[in-house]
């Protein structure tokens, strides 16, 4: 697409509000970072949105991430203008309620019972699976299973969802690891020659061993031969190739798998 309004939204939360006003009927498109980069490319693309003939559009923002908003006039004649915002979710919410009496100092039991349900909220799962790649990967293969797997409702830890400016890489590798079910691993010739993802995948293996967390591999790019000479172990286990599965297809099988796990 070469004629195009165009607004970086940058990092929305889950539930922030686009609103975009129009002069004129037009499509209106909400996309993430690789959606958009297809559409600038003229190719297949997934959006939120679409022919909006009434003014103000408002799209709710589906998950946190980097987000772009589009106006174009695709398949319509003549132009229009638009304006851009974000509405924060805060601001979309009530306020709590008044109370009806004045709170009371709280009891040694309250505090006990409170530091209790804490502990017991964060040693829970949070997430469904763990995607464990190299960044040379991220464009072909693991951002878009990603998205794929969110849009089957698979809670996925994958970095471009959680990092955040500032965290610490480790840190956050090891909770998302502790946190999830399943740990998937994009293998690749890029794969094992970096050392993060062999960081991550000591992590998932441990984990495996240790919690009974499922290791689910794809191969990407590599042979059988290859992944034996690096990693035997992994070898050994049924994997999905992108050689002869789609991403859709890759994702229908893990949410599968996961459906199955949790219904057990």
């Amino acid at each position: 697409m070469s004629d195009f309004l165009h607004s970086d939204l940058g990092f929305r939360a889950s539930g922030d509000l686009l609103e975009v006003s129009l002069s004129n009927a037009a499509n209106v498109r909400l996309l993430d970072s690789h959606n958009f980069s297809q559409y600038q490319r003229g190719l297949q693309h997934k959006y939120y949105g679409g022919l909006a003939r009434e003014t103000p559009v408002r799209i709710p923002i589906p998950h946190a991430g980097i987000w772009h908003a589009v106006v174009d006039m695709q398949g319509l004649a003549g132009s229009t203008r638009a304006g851009f915002q974000v509405i924060p979710r805060s601001a979309l919410e009530p306020l709590p309620p008044i109370p009806r009496a004045m709170p009371t100092r709280p009891t040694i039991t309250d505090v006990i019972s409170n530091a209790s349900e804490m502990e017991e909220a964060t040693s829970e799962k949070k997430f469904d699976i763990f995607i464990s790649h190299a960044t040379e990967d991220k464009e072909a293969i693991a951002g878009p299973l990603a998205l794929s797997l969110r849009e089957r409702d698979v809670s996925v830890w994958y970095d471009d969802f959680e990092l955040r400016v500032g965290d610490s890489l480790r840190r956050s590798i090891d909770r998302g690891i502790a946190q999830s079910r399943f740990g998937l691993v994009i293998l690749s010739k890029a794969f094992f020659n970096k050392d993060w993802p062999q960081y991550e995948l000591d992590g998932l293996v441990t984990k495996a061993n240790s919690d009974r967390q499922i290791l689910l591999p794809i191969w990407h790019e590599i042979s059988k031969d290859e992944v034996i000479q690096r990693s035997p172990s992994l070898a050994d286990k049924v994997a999905l190739r992108t050689s002869v599965h789609s991403i859709d297809e890759i994702a229908d099988q893990i949410a599968g798998v996961i459906a199955d796990r949790l219904n057990r």
